[in-house]
């Protein structure tokens, strides 16, 4: 999906280690979908290996492609430092749910919407949004003195809903997480991947 941010986690990953694979686009909404025969979720993405087998979540994939490729290292030198890139990705991915899951609701027929589920939503991703910039501060990048995992992370969440809730206003309450989006937006990684329909 072009609009995934794990998909796209997963894409720019595979660019900043200049790891070649080819993208297969298959929408897991759409009736026709080959997703479920290559994950039982029915989710993407899915990182199909030349053996034909299988990894999937995003986590995952982007935790294989860096064992893969060791650099340049996404994941830090340290435990401590694997840990705290590994809880920044975490808190991105739990953001982006937080935000799909309203998108997803607010395409429902108006009358079948739940407000009190969008609402649930809003609150969880304003927390992370808020957890985000405070832990980000003044810092060019999320964990380090160079990109890592931490920030592909949070770039692909950012953008995603900046593509998919252009309403709300993040940049004005959180104007460190909107320079950071604008730093990552001028690699190629990440002009490459940029979610479109």
């Amino acid at each position: 999906s072009y609009t995934s941010p794990y998909t796209r986690k997963v894409r720019i990953v595979l660019a900043e280690k200049n790891i070649p694979a080819s993208f297969e686009l298959d929408l897991p909404w759409s009736p026709q979908t080959r997703v479920p025969a290559f994950n039982p979720l029915g989710k993407v993405p899915v990182l199909v290996q030349d053996d034909g087998s299988t990894l999937f979540d995003s986590r995952v994939i982007v935790e294989y492609l860096d064992f893969l490729q060791p650099t340049p290292p996404l994941y830090g030198d340290t435990p401590q430092e694997r840990i705290a890139i590994k809880r920044w990705e975490a808190l991105a991915d739990g953001a982006a749910d937080a935000a799909a899951a309203i998108v997803i609701e607010n395409r429902r027929v108006e009358n079948e919407r739940s407000a009190a589920w969008i609402s649930r939503q809003q609150t969880k991703l304003e927390a992370a949004l808020a957890a985000m910039s405070s832990e980000l501060g003044n810092r060019s990048f999320c964990a380090k003195q160079s990109i890592t995992l931490a920030d592909i992370a949070v770039g692909a969440t950012l953008g995603f809903i900046r593509f998919r809730l252009p309403q709300l206003d993040w940049q004005a309450a959180h104007p460190n997480l909107a320079a950071l989006l604008e730093r990552l937006s001028e690699r190629a990684s990440f002009i490459d991947t940029v979610p479109h329909d």
